[in-house]
């Protein structure tokens, strides 16, 4: 699906190869961890689109969510986590396009894969996920709150990701983040958006 000539895989997996990933925290970010342990038991199938090096993922299986995945699509980035975690099957990595992914999920884990797509694409993330989520199925995470244009990382408003979800979803939480890390404290909105 995405066809941008710059944003494709070996893009990506160039950066990964380069260590230009100034997006990665180095760690599991509370935020997605803390949000899967209140509300989901250990049997949701859950997802991490754009996961890299998928230090969330790695967490949530230690504790024992069997169903959980992460997709790229930079091979770099998946055979740097199966080195680091080689307990974890390596068939829940999915090395793929989003945009032609078939499988369903409880749960869609938003860190910076919207932020990393073409604008142009955002309509179409939005129907990839509605079709990618069971009923009462729901995208929770983090989205940026700064009206950049390039990129990427390219940024959003409130009143853009209003008018982009409420098409399909319904929005529970579109909110100031107050558990961003310190570089990011202001610029995050923290949301919880519902299957409609």
């Amino acid at each position: 699906m995405q066809e941008d000539n710059t944003l494709n895989a070996a893009y990506w997996n160039n950066r990964y190869l380069n260590n230009k990933t100034g997006w990665d925290i180095g760690y599991p970010n509370k935020i997605h961890t803390d949000f899967v342990e209140t509300n989901y038991d250990k049997n949701a199938y859950i997802l991490v689109p754009g996961a890299g090096n998928a230090y969330e993922v790695a967490y949530l299986y230690g504790q024992g969510y069997r169903n959980v995945y992460a997709l790229d699509y930079a091979p770099e980035a998946k055979q740097n986590f199966v080195k680091r975690n080689p307990e974890f099957p390596v068939s829940q990595y999915l090395l793929a396009d989003f945009f032609e992914l078939d499988k369903t999920f409880d749960l869609v884990l938003e860190q910076t894969f919207f932020c990393a797509i073409e604008p142009r694409l955002r309509a179409a993330y939005v129907s990839k996920m509605h079709s990618i989520l069971k009923p009462g199925g729901k995208i929770a995470g983090v989205l940026f709150n700064t009206p950049k244009t390039e990129g990427p990382p390219y940024g959003g408003t409130e009143e853009e990701y209003r008018k982009l979800f409420n098409t399909q979803f319904e929005i529970l939480r579109l909110e100031i983040s107050v558990d961003s890390i310190a570089p990011r404290q202001g610029k995050e909105y923290f949301i919880e958006i519902l299957k409609k």
